[in-house]
């Protein structure tokens, strides 16, 4: 009899792990809205700046170093939403998304004073 209730309970055991929800994903997200104006600030710098080239010889350089710039965005957040990413590495690529656009925007700012409009 002993038996018998011993190998219920197992079973009854076994039964509720397998119904037990997955645990839940506590990674941290950036807001897509904060996403879409990090990759808008810099698109329209890498935009302003490569056009102000066109006119302004020593703005080459800066045209084309600007050029990466979206793309370091675009490689934080493919290690944020990497599932193998650690919490840690996820609060540092969101930290790398946000200084690379607040990069983007001061560098915006400075053009006016290179000779660009």
């Amino acid at each position: 009899m002993k038996v018998l209730a011993v190998l219920a309970l197992a079973v009854a055991c076994a039964a509720c792990k397998k119904a037990a929800p997955p645990p839940a994903n506590d990674m941290p997200t950036m807001p897509a809205s904060e996403i879409k104006r990090s990759q808008d600030a810099c698109k329209a710098y890498v935009d302003k700046v490569c056009a102000c080239a066109q006119g302004v010889a020593a703005m080459k350089q800066p045209c084309a170093l600007s050029r990466a710039l979206p793309e370091a965005i675009d490689v934080a957040l493919s290690v944020a939403g990497n599932s193998e990413s650690s919490r840690r590495d996820v609060l540092q690529a969101h930290d790398s998304v946000r200084n690379v656009a607040r990069e983007c925007i001061e560098k915006t700012a400075q053009l006016p004073g290179a000779g660009c409009n």
